[in-house]
């Protein structure tokens, strides 16, 4: 008797091993790449919302340490013996707070895009607002209100369509980026610009407002390249991967320093000859687009924008800049009033002795007609 067919005869059974095709191998590759690049680029956006929330609060922090300068200044002008400000504590921790500011905004440049940071200098701008209204007790007005809403709103936008790069810069990358013909091409024509403006600012005597500030934004410029490179570099030693040993460091860290050194001093030159409500927003508006311009020139940051991004982008940059012209357009320069009697313009009296008598006399405060009396009455 012969035995039953098997069914399964001239068929192969697939075993575990031979369903893992190389199709299936790639597929399986292809996904685990893709889930690495959404996790990088999740890190990536929650790296730069952090390099955001950080420069917000160090230009807010900005805000309160000159507050708390400007209080202490007060305070040493009504002393009867005024003493240098660095005695003061008040003065000594605003200082304090100016510092660590400085140094949360350097952080922040390491973090997210010079699109996106430079512009939140608008925050210190709303912070003074806010402090002076709810700490100082002045009056709110409508060009307040005004000047705010469209600042958060140019913020909003800012942060929303800012775009996403990676922030991790090297040396290696940093050097390629300072001989690329784009960088190269900008550093020339803003070499022009400047030596043309220090022209007719030396020779000419030209002290313009406009003059003086464009020639800080020009520096200011070299100066956030120059901060997100050394901040990017020391970042990425802190996390083990050395770029201090590179000669590209000390190079963007003298870049960084000089650069700092001359703005201020141009800045300080436009503060002693204009008012501060003049001064403030015009640079604001000069040194975010000069930012704007150099992250894009240098680290090719909207190098793949989408053209609607780059439009909201730009249209919450009008929106900041018409907000801080507002805020600092609304407030007037406060001196302070000492009160005092001019004794040459007495209503009636005419000047026919000194003006201040001597203090011990007993006729001290009167006018002539009293001082007769009592000369009679002796």
């Amino acid at each position: 008797m012969e035995p039953p067919a098997n069914p399964l005869r001239g068929h192969s059974v697939p075993s575990s091993r031979s369903c893992i095709s190389p199709e299936c191998l790639t597929a399986l590759g292809v996904s685990n790449a893709g889930a690495r690049i959404q996790m990088a680029s999740n890190r990536g956006t929650w790296t730069q919302l952090f390099g955001v929330l950080l420069a917000a609060a160090s230009n807010f922090l900005i805000s309160v340490s000159l507050n708390i300068q400007k209080c202490a200044h007060l305070r040493l002008v009504c002393q009867a013996e005024p003493k240098p400000c660095y005695r003061s504590k008040l003065w000594c921790c605003g200082i304090a707070l100016l510092g660590l500011a400085e140094l949360g905004t350097f952080t922040a440049y390491a973090l997210a895009p010079i699109a996106l940071v430079a512009p939140l200098g608008s925050v210190s701008v709303i912070g003074s607002a806010f402090i002076s209204v709810f700490f100082l007790k002045k009056t709110m007005k409508t060009a307040d209100i005004l000047g705010g809403t469209l600042t958060i709103t140019g913020i909003y936008l800012l942060v929303i369509f800012a775009p996403n790069v990676p922030q991790e810069l090297t040396a290696r990358q940093v050097q390629n980026y300072l001989v690329s013909w784009p960088f190269l091409v900008y550093s020339i024509l803003e070499i022009l610009i400047f030596c043309i403006l220090l022209y007719f600012y030396k020779r000419k005597a030209v002290k313009h407002i406009m003059v003086l500030l464009m020639m800080v934004a020009l520096l200011a410029s070299l100066t956030v390249i120059a901060v997100k490179a050394v901040s990017s570099m020391i970042a990425l030693s802190v996390k083990g991967k050395m770029q201090l040993t590179s000669s590209i460091f000390y190079i963007m860290s003298v870049l960084m320093a000089t650069s700092c050194a001359f703005q201020i001093k141009f800045l300080n030159q436009a503060m002693h000859l204009y008012e501060a409500t003049a001064v403030v927003p015009i640079n604001f508006v000069f040194f975010t687009t000069s930012a704007i311009i150099s992250g894009v020139i240098f680290y090719r940051e909207f190098q793949s924008a989408a053209l609607l991004n780059v439009f909201m982008f730009l249209f919450g940059c009008l929106l900041s800049f018409l907000g801080v012209i507002i805020i600092a357009r609304n407030k007037k320069e406060e001196h302070l009033q000492i009160p005092f009697i001019d004794c040459g313009h007495i209503p009636g009296e005419n000047l026919t002795g000194k003006i201040q008598p001597d203090s011990h006399c007993s006729c001290y405060g009167t006018l002539n007609k009293e001082d007769d009396l009592v000369k009679s009455q002796s």
